[in-house]
């Protein structure tokens, strides 16, 4: 099964990412976590040393995150597992790029929205990244 992937990358921008970033933290019972991986991915696209490879990554799965047609409707309960399933895919895709300044980065915006105490719900994603990144190193 082909994708087309250029209905989503067409979709994202900067403006349409916090839109719905904004909209979707606001949601009663959103876990902080997946937040923190959409940061993690929209911080990593700015930087400038990500290759064009991995920015398309993230292009593709926030624009999917952003195009207001899922496969499985967000008003439904679980519909925004194909959102999720699309976000920690890129995650661990890019995860080589996804450095300290990122992380602090996404952080932050996690303590200004959720308050400092939601920083920790983000310990389980980096002790993740962190084993990904072990291994790579061997």
């Amino acid at each position: 099964m082909i994708i087309d992937t250029t209905k989503y990358s067409d979709n994202f921008s900067e403006d349409s990412f916090w839109k719905k970033i904004k909209k979707f933290g606001k949601k009663a019972g959103v876990k902080v976590v997946y937040v923190y991986v959409a940061l993690l991915l929209f911080y990593t696209l700015q930087k400038p040393t990500t290759p064009v490879w991995a920015k398309t990554v993230i292009i593709v799965a926030l624009g999917y995150f952003i195009f207001p047609i899922d496969l499985i409707p967000d008003l439904v309960p679980g519909g925004y597992t194909d959102d999720f399933s699309g976000l920690f895919g890129a995650l661990i895709t890019v995860s080589m790029f996804i450095d300290e300044e990122v992380k602090l980065n996404a952080k932050e915006r996690i303590g200004i929205w959720f308050g400092e105490s939601a920083i920790s719900d983000t310990d389980s994603v980096d002790d993740k990244l962190n084993k990904k990144t072990d291994q790579e190193g061997r």
